[in-house]
């Protein structure tokens, strides 16, 4: 007896997938009459942006050093070929081997981190992948084996990833300290790039601190928050900024942008930094 839950045999229906056997007989692809492909594009779009843009910086090996402010592309150095930055993050550990540009060994930390982000990971498998391309639209494939293969299943190193996230957040955060410098090195100065970096440098922090494997580390494996109530807190505030981890991770990566290219604007002689006192 026909239940009207299996759909019609037909040629061009696929054997997999939300069109498979035993799943609701619906010929409409969705039944959704908004413009739902907007938000997958857009974000597939600014990602695509930002991927060029920071290619370029990276490999460009040039202009990433204006005197007190360093590129957050290039900090830190790790390389014998880097601009002598007096009291910046010249950490020489790679040697004179090392030709292309100093960008290439620090900047896998801050990308892994956000390439295996959870919101990141959603934001470029519906942008990029189509899996699935928006809510209540399904994907075009005809099967899902989640994170559980290569390379996929290198997902779960984020928690990781963020124990570097938070060195390279300490690391900026000593660059905007110096950033209180004038070009000749003398404490006491502010000038617009220092607030470009003290707004960049907040949120990079939000963003990190609002990452999902920060609140587990924070509040996980708790069975008793009565028992800890330093940890409940934090793992409140923590949740708070979780909440807001979509716009933390794109206003932090337009910062992390803005800033490098103030940098390179600084550096190559195209803008001079406006100084408050």
């Amino acid at each position: 007896m026909a239940t009207g839950t299996e759909p019609p045999t037909t040629r061009s229906q696929p054997s997999g997938g939300v069109r498979g056997a035993g799943r609701a007989a619906i010929a409409a692809r969705h039944l959704r009459t908004d413009r739902w492909w907007l938000a997958p594009a857009a974000t597939a779009a600014g990602l695509l942006a930002f991927i060029a843009y920071s290619t370029w910086r990276a490999f460009a090996n040039a202009d990433y050093y204006a005197a007190p402010y360093v590129s957050p592309f290039y900090s830190p150095c790790l390389a014998e070929n880097c601009e002598t930055m007096r009291g910046g993050p010249n950490w020489e550990i790679v040697g004179s081997w090392w030709g292309i540009s100093p960008a290439i060994l620090i900047l896998i930390f801050p990308l892994g981190f956000r390439l295996t982000c959870y919101y990141y990971r959603k934001a470029y498998y519906r942008g990029f992948w189509a899996s699935p391309p928006a809510c209540a639209v399904a994907e075009p494939h005809t099967k899902y084996t989640g994170e559980t293969r290569f390379p996929l299943i290198l997902q779960n190193i984020h928690r990781y990833f963020f124990y570097a996230a938070l060195l390279v957040a300490c690391i900026l955060t000593w660059d905007t300290v110096l950033s209180f410098r004038d070009e000749h090195y003398a404490w006491g100065h502010m000038g617009l790039g220092t607030l470009v970096f003290l707004v960049n440098i907040v949120l990079i922090w939000a963003y990190t601190l609002s990452c999902h494997s920060c609140r587990h580390i924070v509040g996980g494996q708790l069975k008793h928050f009565s028992k800890h109530p330093v940890r409940y807190r934090m793992w409140q505030w923590v949740g708070k900024l979780n909440a807001r981890h979509m716009q933390l991770a794109w206003a932090s990566l337009v910062s992390v942008a803005l800033a490098d290219f103030y940098v390179y604007l600084v550096a190559s002689g195209a803008f001079d930094d406006p100084r408050f006192f």
